[in-house]
């Protein structure tokens, strides 16, 4: 049976004011989400949008490359949620490439509809499609190296889903209502499949607008851990890795920039993807008898997931070697060594 929510999820902790350095000692480094109110308040970006969204889309027509992004358009009996179709065969849009401003003059159009379809561009890299946008609208508190995309569009409901980076969501035009997920929820999301899904992230199949809880009882137990705010423009959201985030874009026009970026490894190594890694295990260890996979759950525990000195402090530092902290001579070598195997396995065939 669908029902309306039972159990509203809690207020996102709330911070403002704090300067570059205060955010990434408080916010970023402690890896809790947090709502930054009026974080990027001063962008020109920002500005424009509160004269009105025509003001700003003829400010991003100014740096549109004429570089075609990728776009999505859904029916109007969706109600902007992006899904699986009824037999889970496909999608319920379809995508199209088309120049960023031309999406958004089309979203323009779309709110004068009374029921409009759903049109969206989701991720477009920033210094691609509308390269000197950053130029006046930056965020400080990160390095340049990490490049900021564009979310444009109009009322969207992107489903719980997870990313492995860090982000940095910043609204620039119109509300954004957030609602995360620890990690610790996933058995109670009932995610779709790793390698089919509607926004390339693994999603929840629960819609968290009508939740069906005869069909996903577990779900009940999710919201009792979930947290939830609305951002303006302005307003920005810090979503550590790997929190499953549900995203509603709230008016009939819509701009957000987010930032994504791996969290170092060690002596400033970059770390590698650990979709990677589960997709590793997925091929090497899903299939073993109970008994094989939990020997590598224990071996997977005792080297990865617990604290460093109980493998490595009986032994002597200059013979931690991959078990301390990595050097980048070391990752390049573990990369090589893996591509090798992999390669090996390969030409071995099934």
């Amino acid at each position: 049976m669908v029902a309306a929510l039972t159990q509203l999820p809690t207020p996102l902790r709330e911070v403002s004011g704090l300067g570059d350095e205060a955010v990434r000692r408080e916010v970023l480094s402690d890896k809790r989400p947090a709502l930054l109110r009026g974080l990027v308040k001063n962008w020109i970006a920002v500005q424009e949008a509160r004269d009105s969204a025509e003001a700003l889309i003829r400010y991003l027509k100014q740096f549109d490359s004429g570089k075609p992004v990728d776009a999505l358009l859904a029916p109007p009996e969706v109600e902007g949620q992006i899904s699986y179709n009824e037999t889970m065969t496909g999608f319920n849009f379809v995508r199209n490439r088309l120049p960023l401003t031309q999406v958004a003059e089309q979203a323009l159009r779309y709110a004068k509809f009374p029921k409009p379809p759903s049109v969206a561009v989701q991720s477009a890299p920033i210094r691609e499609c509308v390269p000197g946008f950053e130029v006046h609208n930056h965020l400080d508190i990160l390095d340049h190296s990490v490049a900021p995309r564009i979310w444009l569009g109009n009322r969207i409901t992107t489903p719980t889903h997870v990313d492995e980076w860090n982000n940095i969501g910043c609204v620039v035009a119109g509300r954004r209502r957030f609602t995360l997920f620890p990690p610790d929820q996933i058995a109670n999301l009932y995610i779709g499949p790793l390698d089919f899904a509607p926004t390339g992230a693994a999603m929840s199949l629960v819609s968290l607008r009508n939740p069906d809880f005869e069909r996903y009882p577990k779900f009940r137990a999710a919201l009792g851990a979930a947290q939830t705010a609305e951002l303006g423009p302005g307003d920005a959201i810090y979503i550590p890795p790997l929190w499953w985030h549900h995203v509603e874009s709230l008016d009939s026009f819509n701009v957000l920039v987010n930032y994504w970026w791996h969290d170092s490894a060690g002596n400033g190594v970059s770390a590698d993807s650990g979709f990677d890694a589960l997709l590793h295990g997925i091929l090497s260890i899903r299939n073993l008898p109970p008994a094989t996979r939990r020997a590598w759950a224990a071996l997977f525990e005792h080297y990865l997931f617990d604290a460093q000195d109980n493998a490595v402090g009986h032994i002597p530092t200059e013979r931690h070697g991959i078990l301390g902290d990595l050097t980048p001579v070391q990752s390049t070598a573990l990369r090589e060594h893996l591509a090798r195997e992999l390669k090996a396995r390969q030409l071995k065939g099934p």
